[in-house]
């Protein structure tokens, strides 16, 4: 996988949302292809975030695919009203769907691609089932519920073990990687089978997101901000 070029997906978790329109509109410019939108119910993960009120906002203001990621106990029950709003990814947890397939058939009847995840304890073999069905197979690499959270490591050879999967099956799934992706580590996820690096504070916390974007690209750090007193310094 050396090489591989990523599809790169700004987490607006990690946004200003006194000025979203506008953060989304600096991301879209500096070269983002995804806008992932993490939602929260406060029951499965431990936060609330947003609701399809938001989802239809985002919608009007970008042309960008809307990957939502629903972190909620029982999100048969919105699939609905996300698509309406207008998601092009709905991805749901192993964890929270006891009719797995099901659910998957509903948000792809909804007309939207379906995704599947996976929190970092639960293994990947859960998949093997569905992994055909699935659209996205979403590897947390980060227990969800914050942002700015470190990068667990052995979730690189989950992320190889589901590649695996994907490629054994001849499933036509993406495979993203969301939590503690860093233009650090971004390299080695990618190496290890990743498609679509999922990244919040890596983009929103510096000052330049285009070169925050083809940082986590190129799978190296960002060129430190020239100042007019460095310059001066040389």
């Amino acid at each position: 996988m050396a090489g591989k070029t990523a599809c790169i997906a700004p987490s607006i978790l990690s946004a200003d949302f006194a000025r979203l329109a506008d953060e989304v509109a600096r991301v879209e410019e500096a070269g983002a292809d995804w806008l992932h939108v993490d939602v929260m119910d406060g029951h499965f993960v431990p936060n609330l975030t947003i609701g399809p009120p938001v989802v239809e906002a985002l919608r009007k203001v970008t042309s960008l695919p809307l990957d939502v990621h629903l972190m909620m106990t029982n999100p048969d029950a919105f699939i609905g009203e996300f698509a309406e709003a207008g998601a092009n990814y709905l991805t749901v947890h192993v964890e929270t769907c006891p009719h797995l397939h099901r659910t998957v058939q509903l948000i792809k009847e909804r007309g939207v691609k379906a995704g599947v995840t996976l929190n970092p304890a639960t293994s990947a073999m859960t998949l093997s089932e569905i992994v055909r069905e699935a659209d996205l197979i979403l590897i947390m690499s980060v227990n969800p519920g914050f942002g700015g959270q470190q990068f667990i490591p052995s979730s690189l050879h989950k992320i190889a073990e589901v590649r695996a999967l994907i490629d054994r099956t001849h499933s036509h799934a993406l495979l993203e990687v969301d939590g503690g992706v860093k233009p650090d580590n971004a390299e080695s996820i990618l190496e290890a089978g990743a498609d679509v690096l999922v990244a919040g504070s890596a983009v929103f916390s510096h000052h330049d997101y285009a070169a925050a974007i083809t940082a986590l690209r190129a799978g190296h750090a960002p060129p430190p901000r020239t100042t007019r007193a460095a310059v001066a310094q040389r």
